[in-house]
């Protein structure tokens, strides 16, 4: 016997009779970062099992047992951008493994939203882009998990829900109304994990006691991709690794530290330049967080060198004839501010976003204002390193 019948017969067997209790229960968490996710697998597993207030660069997987079940939680990487197309590769490709890291698959998938904040039409585009990574499907088995229910006081979640808008209201809808909330804040309700679990098992007795699987072509191609990632990775470290020692090995005996160094910032806006800058220099002379209008040059001790350092305006990731002609003159007079020259450009990425084709020729543009021969003092300098964890 194969096909659906077979198929149906499979995931109806677990359920049989009139109780619906699972003896294993199988979770995947997912949402924006900040949302709560590890918090609320903590409160799940009722012990501090996901590290909170540090980013969940990969997928987490964690096991214990809950009011008589066996229970695994996959901890997913949070995006932090609306649009689908601004999270990295390597988060997407987390979010589709996922599914994979507790097999056969999971019976429920829980997006998990923080009540405190605001859920607008941008918030709802965002979650639909994300979700569609593992197909339409999967919203046949996702639960919406409310987290900081401590905030709501005495308004009910559905009170929360009619009152927030258009916009959450679909999302829930989309769900099959299936919605929770848990208090993080006193893991010692029982009842509200309890309470959980068992709306999982009605979800998964109404799907005849199937789990979400994964389209194995998928999940194929995120492992290749992954392997492919892995390799390219180690020929640049050799690369790399060889380049550098060619180097010590033409210097060798020569000293050829400096005893100054002057540096030039360049970067699109938000790649954090003056954040950098102040890195450099141990202390707080850029103004972060505001708009880089005109070049800024700033000095310091470091290291035993005497360090420059000249911020520039950043620009949008666009045509270079779309920057501003104000802020090309100051990228062209930044080498200017540190004579005879810097030593070094720092091009400036933010490694939480991803960096696409569109991205790559605006920075070439935008660096060739300089002259071709800008490449050859460039060093990429990437920020938001805590973005990383692991990887």
């Amino acid at each position: 016997m194969s096909g659906p019948l077979m198929r149906n017969i499979l995931c109806s067997f677990s359920l049989t009779g009139e109780e619906h209790r699972l003896s294993e229960l199988r979770i995947v968490l997912l949402g924006r970062k900040r949302s709560g996710k590890s918090s609320a697998g903590n409160t799940i597993l009722g012990r501090e099992e996901f590290e909170c207030g540090i980013r969940t660069a990969q997928c987490v997987k964690r096991q214990g047992e809950v009011a008589g079940r066996q229970v695994t939680v996959v901890d997913t990487p949070g995006w932090m951008y609306f649009y689908v197309q601004s999270t990295r590769e390597l988060d997407k490709q987390e979010i589709v493994r996922s599914v994979s890291l507790c097999p056969p698959g999971p019976y429920a998938l829980f997006l998990v939203i923080n009540v405190s904040s605001s859920y607008t039409e941008l918030h709802r585009r965002s979650v639909e882009e994300h979700l569609e990574l593992l197909s339409e499907r999967v919203w046949r088995h996702t639960i919406v998990l409310f987290t900081r229910g401590d905030w709501l006081g005495d308004t009910t979640i559905e009170q929360h829900i009619e009152t927030e808008g258009k916009a959450l209201q679909w999302l829930v809808e989309k769900c099959g109304n299936r919605y929770h909330v848990l208090n993080n804040m006193n893991k010692a309700d029982g009842t509200q994990v309890t309470e959980l679990l068992e709306k999982i098992e009605e979800m998964v007795a109404g799907h005849g006691g199937c789990h979400y699987e994964m389209e194995r072509m998928l999940l194929q191609e995120v492992e290749e991709k992954r392997r492919t990632v892995e390799e390219r990775v180690k020929q640049r470290m050799t690369k790399v690794q060889k380049q550098r020692k060619a180097l010590r090995v033409l210097f060798k005996g020569e000293e050829h530290r400096l005893s100054e160094l002057r540096i030039v910032l360049l970067g699109g806006r938000w790649s954090g330049k003056s954040s950098a800058g102040n890195t450099i220099l141990g202390r707080e002379e850029f103004e972060s967080g505001v708009r880089t209008a005109q070049c800024v040059k700033r000095q310091g001790e470091v290291a035993g060198r005497q360090v420059t350092v000249v911020d520039t305006p950043g620009w949008w990731y666009l045509s270079v004839q779309d920057t501003r002609e104000l802020d090309k003159q100051e990228i062209v007079r930044s080498v200017s501010l540190c004579p005879p020259g810097p030593y070094a450009l720092f091009l400036v990425i933010d490694v939480s976003l991803s960096f696409t084709e569109e991205n790559r020729i605006s920075v070439e543009e935008h660096l060739e204002l300089l002259s071709e021969r800008v490449w050859r003092h460039t060093i990429v300098l990437f920020t938001r390193g805590d973005w990383l964890g692991d990887t």
